[in-house]
């Protein structure tokens, strides 16, 4: 294994060209361009600017990443026809019908502002293939429902996704707030996941996430606004359970990042209109008052706890005893990988406690530990997860050697996050790399995903931060 240094520390420098290297593919002088801009990409991540009104927020967005938007469409579309068992054109009509109705006028300006940029770019992508991008991981949830309405539960695979912490008090080493997280997705759709989006809305509070070209919310959700407000989650496995005349998850999700003054602020904004679709365990800091909590969102069952000295975690578990029995379908197996790696969260909050620091929640993100074997393996069983590496499969990823696992890591703390940025590696930051060919030739189980499938190298950690423009500069 090649270990990569986690003192290597660069940050993004802003392109002096700014929106200008793109005045020959469109209107580069259209006003809803003004303050936007892109960097080159570094260590694999693509920092982006968009400022102003929801409209000239989407027109940049569109403008400055139409090929990362089209490619990234290629890959959802990809992965997530085979995971639903439908085609994008019925997930259009289904997009339309059950999760357009949710959307408020604010964020269907942004997405209609996308898709004016992308088609000034000379893109045909209208603002539902756009819904659908958005809706991606919630869709499953929609289409599971349906089929066990229809008594035949368990055709439609939704993938457990991410390793997440966040600790304060007497468990950090400055007392302060510290929060991680890696994203588990397919590597078709994982190795997209490399946007850095820094947005100032013309309302409510300036905010920095990570994301996908496309999408306007983060979608594995880590980021940070400047009311203080810090938040991550990890997804509820086995969870089953819809409801269609609601509100999308990706618009509460965008909403509690861009408006959330508070604690509260984030618990109300998620739970209002809750559609129980990608329904998650949320991790959230408040660096303002040093509080953390975690906010276990079910459709039937809402958990919220809070600390100002402790720490919580996520792997995927389900926590509320009830939410477990009555909304997923949660194995009763302590080696199924959600409670090894519960159990691997448990042992390192209790060994670091009192020296936990970004440093340390590079390591905890890049963990291979596996607690059944008790060695240095990594697979689903471990925080930094590999499961192309292993034969065993888990539920939600049914397949042996499935090119799948953790895709990239971030990591902050109270006094990053003042300065609004965040430690973030991109790829396989533990150092291992995944090759594409190589791995499809030996597993030809996954050639349909050959078109999209790519390397993912083992980059360096960088930090990301908040940034202004050329023309202010």
């Amino acid at each position: 294994m090649r270990a990569l240094a986690s003192r290597a520390v660069l940050y993004f420098i802003v392109l002096s060209c700014g929106i200008s290297a793109f005045s020959k593919a469109g209107p580069a002088t259209d006003s809803r361009l003004h303050g936007g801009f892109r960097n080159a990409t570094q260590a694999g991540w693509i920092f982006v600017h968009l400022e102003g009104t929801p409209s000239a927020i989407g027109f940049q967005h569109g403008y400055l990443l139409t090929p990362e938007i089209e490619d990234a469409k290629a890959a959802i579309e990809l992965s997530l026809t085979h995971e639903v068992k439908h085609n994008w054109a019925d997930l259009r009509v289904a997009a339309e019908k059950v999760l357009w109705p949710g959307v408020p006028q604010e964020y269907r300006e942004e997405l209609q502002g996308i898709a004016d940029g992308l088609k000034a770019r000379g893109s045909k992508l209208d603002v539902t293939d756009l819904l659908v991008m958005n809706a991606s991981l919630e869709l499953p949830y929609y289409y599971d429902a349906l089929e066990r309405r229809q008594g035949k539960p368990g055709d439609v695979k939704i993938g457990e996704h991410c390793s997440a912490f966040v600790a304060t008090g007497s468990y950090t080493k400055d007392g302060r707030i510290v929060i991680g997280h890696n994203i588990w997705t397919d590597y078709v759709t994982g190795s997209r996941w490399n946007m850095v989006f820094d947005i100032v809305p013309a309302s409510g509070r300036r905010f920095l996430m990570d994301g996908v070209p496309g999408l306007i919310h983060s979608g594995d959700d880590f980021g940070m606004n400047d009311a203080g407000i810090l938040i991550t989650e990890t997804t509820i496995s086995n969870f089953h359970g819809f409801k269609e005349q609601a509100t999308p998850e990706f618009v509460r999700a965008r909403k509690a990042m861009q408006y959330a003054e508070s604690i509260d602020d984030f618990a109300r904004i998620m739970e209002q209109g809750n559609n129980g679709g990608y329904a998650n365990s949320w991790l959230v800091g408040d660096r303002k008052t040093n509080e953390i909590a975690r906010l276990e969102l079910g459709l039937k069952f809402v958990t919220l706890e809070r600390t100002s000295d402790g720490y919580f975690v996520g792997s995927n578990f389900p926590v509320n005893p009830q939410l477990r029995a009555a909304e997923t379908d949660y194995p009763n197996d302590p080696n199924f990988g959600d409670e090894t790696r519960h159990r691997r969260w448990e042992q390192l909050m209790a060994e670091n406690k009192g020296r936990i620091d970004v440093e340390a929640g590079k390591k905890f993100e890049t963990d291979h530990y596996d607690v059944v074997t008790k060695e240095f393996d990594p697979s689903e069983r471990t925080l930094c997860g590999h499961i192309d590496r292993s034969s065993r499969g888990m539920k939600g990823w049914q397949d042996p050697y499935a090119p799948a696992g953790t895709t990239q890591a971030k990591v902050t703390d109270s006094a990053m996050a003042e300065k609004m940025s965040f430690a973030a590696g991109m790829g396989h930051p533990c150092g291992l790399e995944f090759h594409a060919k190589q791995h499809l030739a030996a597993h030809p189980a996954f050639a349909w995903q050959a078109s999209e499938l790519q390397d993912l190298k083992a980059n360096s950690w960088i930090v990301v931060a908040a940034q202004s423009g050329p023309e202010s500069k």
